[in-house]
């Protein structure tokens, strides 16, 4: 975007008075949208299914906790195209009271330690019942100083085809990301939801993507699992297109969409998130085995990293996205989350490799040199 110093400078003094906000690029749209409320206008849940009947911004965690309920935002105020500080008054805006803030640093985990873990986790898929599990790491990096309204600008503009976002909530504090992966999306008459795995190095000329059997494979696991979730809703008819290859960032995915009609589940959309998240994508199969293995493998609490997040039934639009390719901010860091799909056929070090390259979406915006 040109010109966006002003949006820019508004953006940081939201974060410097505490208010709660939500403001976001969808793919390939230089609309920027932004909810902003009061404290009293946040709400917190502790079931998927409570956001029936609900309307706001939705910031949702991978496991719901007391430390990481789902949040909503009502909004005070709502702009589906942000262009100028004179559209957005926040003085009668109350900020909301921040947790108490510890000295703890974190701890990512050496490139021995993810190996390891890959290994382990490739015997139990070989040895077990399961098929597929995700194991994701935290990167930490310190944080200059400088503005973050121009670092989520800057994040904006290198990946026009991601769900771009900022947001200070209480209970979650300050996230931003570039995310891939539509959850679920409305046009009115028709829900989209994607199954998206299987990451590649982007190419940087236009040239054919061959697919590993491993990526094939892992993602054919999201898109059985989305339509056992549809046979569970007696969704029967549906349209598909795919799978065909996505480039967001500095990667590529495998992507199949799928359509049906929004009658289906108008009225109990808040269960069908709840049943569809965390989908294979972010967790793995079968889903109960897999996050109970990644509760014990896992050195870390994912937080808001592959929950998801965006418009609920604002203006009667839902536009829900995963929670990938995101970082939490604190004052002295940038906690970036990244993770990868482990199978039977998974190779440790290119599993690491392919946490280096997720991760440098992010890394390319706030370390530029």
């Amino acid at each position: 975007m040109e010109n966006n110093l002003p949006l820019t400078s508004v953006i940081d003094q939201l974060l410097e008075k505490n208010i709660a906000f939500a403001c976001w690029f969808n793919p390939m749209d230089n609309c920027l949208g932004i909810v902003a409320g009061n404290a009293s206008d946040v709400k917190l849940f502790d079931r998927f299914d409570q956001l029936n009947g609900e309307a706001g911004f939705v910031f949702a965690p991978y496991r719901i906790s007391e430390k990481c309920p789902v949040i909503l935002l009502k909004p005070a105020i709502y702009l589906e195209d942000f262009k100028s500080s004179d559209q957005l008054d926040f003085s009668n805006i109350e900020p909301f009271i921040e947790a108490a803030k510890t000295d703890e640093h974190c701890d990512g985990c050496t490139k021995e330690e993810y190996i390891r873990t890959i290994e382990e986790t490739v015997t139990a898929i070989r040895q077990g019942d399961l098929s597929k599990v995700i194991i994701s790491r935290k990167i930490p990096v310190k944080r200059p100083s400088g503005s973050l309204g121009s670092i989520f600008f800057q994040l904006h503009d290198q990946t026009p085809n991601a769900f771009t976002y900022l947001v200070n909530l209480p209970a979650a504090g300050i996230w931003m990301g570039a995310t891939p992966e539509v959850l679920i999306k409305s046009d009115g008459k028709n829900f989209e939801t994607v199954s998206l795995a299987g990451t590649q190095v982007r190419k940087q000329v236009a040239e054919e993507y061959c697919w590993s059997t491993k990526d094939i494979e892992e993602q054919a696991f999201v898109s059985r699992y989305m339509l056992d979730v549809f046979f569970n809703f007696n969704i029967h008819k549906y349209k598909t297109t795919g799978p065909e290859t996505l480039e967001s960032g500095k990667v590529a995915h495998l992507k199949t969409s799928f359509f049906f009609p929004s009658e289906k589940i108008e009225n109990c959309l808040g269960n069908f998130v709840a049943e569809l998240h965390p989908t294979p994508a972010v967790c793995g199969l079968p889903k109960n085995l897999a996050d109970d293995f990644i509760r014990e493998k896992e050195k870390h609490d994912r937080k808001y990293y592959t929950g998801y997040l965006g418009s609920w039934k604002l203006n009667q639009k839902v536009n829900l996205f995963v929670n990938l390719r995101c970082m939490e901010i604190t004052d002295d860091e940038f906690i970036l989350y990244a993770g990868g799909g482990i199978t039977s056929r998974s190779i440790p070090e290119r599993e690491w490799e392919e946490t280096n390259q997720k991760a440098k979406t992010l890394l390319s915006v706030i370390n530029p040199d």
